[in-house]
């Protein structure tokens, strides 16, 4: 059994490769049951959340992920999610690999990210707007400029001096970057809005979003967490990477169809829809989508599968 880090990840599977994992295992499809996700009590900081999340290809392989998303763990400098994931051989059911749960889970989401971007964003978006700074932040921007031509990234965080920071490590790797605090005028100029977050209220507005703007909703994966406002909604059309976990746990769609701002029909489709082309993704220039994830069981035991067998060739 071989024990797969962070770095092996990263050099096995660029961005652009991680999407077309995605692209393909979400159109081809595995068996994945509903991740079970248990609350963890915290003294003094939020609660936590313990997530296990199977997957398996019949006749196949099969994956476990264990993970515990902490919220306290930003003022620990470390990161909100972290984990592993356990592949088993497809034939005799044994540990063939243990990976760095962690790393996985950022270049998987960001993946998951960018493949909806592939379909819903316009072909000419160059500005990026990252709302967030923590681990996912740095995944998003790569992962959204292996799917269109990104030039400007515009960084907001509630500490200023985070998005700073995190502006000038993105301008090392050859874009225009800048930290704001002023998140109303960069969504404004936006082509791309990514949200990375563990908030609980909105932070972008319906009344910010330009035409032909796409919004990425990574955070409130809980269904008492949000990103935007319930006008977000009402503005885009709508697409989730699962329907039942996005409807279920996506604190963004629970929200507004709870307050009646949008209704479960109002979802256009999801990732598997979309990759088996059996719903259309963005249809102007000038229509506002918005593309909700959660996490799916898929993503990571296809993420596992491609660095495995990226690492054997």
């Amino acid at each position: 059994m071989r024990f797969v880090t962070a770095e092996d990840i990263d050099r096995s599977v660029p961005p652009r490769d991680m999407v077309e994992a995605l692209r393909r295992w979400f159109a081809k499809g595995c068996e994945t049951p509903l991740r079970s996700h248990f609350n963890m009590e915290r003294t003094g900081e939020d609660d936590a959340t313990l997530l296990i999340m199977p997957s398996w290809e019949k006749d196949g392989a099969a994956g476990v992920k264990v993970a515990a998303v902490v919220p306290g763990n930003s003022a620990r400098n470390l990161p909100a999610v972290s984990g592993i994931y356990i592949l088993l051989d497809g034939v005799t059911g044994q540990p063939a690999a243990v990976l760095d749960g962690t790393r996985l889970t950022t270049r998987r989401t960001a993946a998951a990210s960018a493949l909806a971007a592939d379909y819903l964003a316009r072909k000419d978006a160059s500005h990026l707007v990252m709302v967030g700074t923590g681990a996912m932040a740095p995944n998003l921007i790569a992962a959204h400029a292996s799917v269109r031509p990104i030039k400007k990234v515009t960084i907001w965080n509630r500490r200023p001096e985070k998005a700073v920071t995190l502006a000038r490590e993105v301008e090392l790797l050859g874009f225009e970057a800048s930290g704001t605090d002023d998140l109303e005028a960069a969504c404004k100029t936006a082509d791309i809005i990514s949200c990375a977050t563990l908030s609980t209220e909105p932070l972008v507005r319906g009344a910010w979003l330009p035409g032909g703007v796409h919004v990425d909703l990574v955070g409130a994966f809980k269904p008492t967490m949000r990103e935007t406002d319930d006008d977000v909604m009402k503005k885009c059309r709508v697409y989730v990477d699962s329907f039942d976990g996005a409807s279920a746990e996506g604190g963004d769609v629970v929200q507004a169809i709870q307050s009646g701002a949008i209704s479960k029909n109002d979802i256009i489709g999801d990732l598997f829809d979309l990759t088996r082309g059996t719903v259309k993704g963005r249809q102007s220039d000038d229509e506002c989508t918005v593309f909700k994830s959660v996490g799916h069981a898929l993503e990571d035991f296809a993420a596992a599968v491609s660095v495995v067998e990226a690492m054997d060739k």
